[in-house]
């Protein structure tokens, strides 16, 4: 086990992997507990499919990738908070809409790319040698936003999750919170697709807060339980596929599924004393 953690510290690729990872799942956690309370898991899905559509258009286009995914999804996250707010089109329909849309864009392009090398999996489903040291700084100072939002405002965003017309009552800028979440998420989706892919990054927001919300209540434990959770399932998901030689992405999910399954059991049978 030693050994296996030093020849991983031991490269430059594994060792930039694992800083925007481990940054990457905490913010995916500190987010994901706001938007799994107020029934918008499903963004992270819904953008990381607008990120693919960006990343795929940029490459083919000979862009740099992460200068157009950024803003485009960004945008993507603003439009469907207004469409959800509008009331017009509820929100996993807004969801459904532009992720299906965005991914089908991405397929386009790069099934037209013709006599260009495009690895569509290494979008698809991530790359452990995609992740650069430009991601490395973005995912530092992202990781520095989203935990200065929580210490900073943490009693907003708890009124803004569990009763958003409440806190416009007493004069909070719901609004200006919720573009400031949905900022973050969108920053935290591309970086972190790069290595979980499209189709695998919005478990890092699920899984965590489903988790800690089968044994934990008050959203200050659910939060703190949700964040060691993701990290440590991301740790231990890389040196799975270090070690068995399997996709990172998945081998993270998997751990994911097993954590979620230890947590179910554990709190079906605290319920059960609470009962007793």
């Amino acid at each position: 086990m030693i050994e296996m953690i030093s020849e991983m510290l031991s490269t430059p690729v594994l060792v930039r992997a694992l800083i925007v990872g481990i940054l990457v799942s905490l913010c995916a956690a500190l987010l994901g507990v706001s938007l799994v309370l107020k029934r918008y898991s499903m963004i992270g899905d819904g953008l990381s499919h607008v990120g693919f559509g960006a990343l795929a258009v940029a490459t083919v286009m000979n862009i740099a990738p992460m200068a157009v995914a950024i803003p485009v999804v960004i945008f993507a996250a603003f439009i469907l908070l207004r469409l959800s707010s509008d009331g017009k089109i509820k929100g996993d329909a807004a969801i459904a809409l532009i992720s299906t849309g965005a991914l089908a864009i991405g397929v386009m392009a790069v099934s037209m790319s013709s006599g260009m090398n495009i690895d569509i999996n290494s979008y698809l489903f991530g790359s452990i040698i995609s992740v650069s040291s430009e991601d490395v700084v973005i995912s530092v100072v992202l990781a520095a936003a989203v935990i200065a939002m929580f210490i900073f405002f943490y009693t907003k965003i708890f009124a803004i999750t569990f009763d958003e017309n409440f806190a416009k009552a007493t004069g909070t800028n719901a609004n200006m919170y919720n573009m400031l979440i949905a900022l973050l998420t969108a920053v935290t989706i591309v970086v972190g697709m790069r290595l979980m892919g499209s189709m695998l990054i919005s478990s890092l927001i699920i899984f965590p807060a489903l988790c800690s919300m089968r044994v934990f209540k008050s959203f200050r434990s659910v939060t703190i339980c949700s964040a060691i959770i993701s990290v440590a399932t991301f740790i231990a998901g890389m040196m799975i596929s270090y070690a068995a030689d399997t996709p990172c992405g998945a081998s993270i999910v998997c751990v994911n599924i097993a954590v979620f399954a230890v947590f179910f059991v554990c709190g079906a049978v605290i319920q059960r004393n609470r009962k007793a």
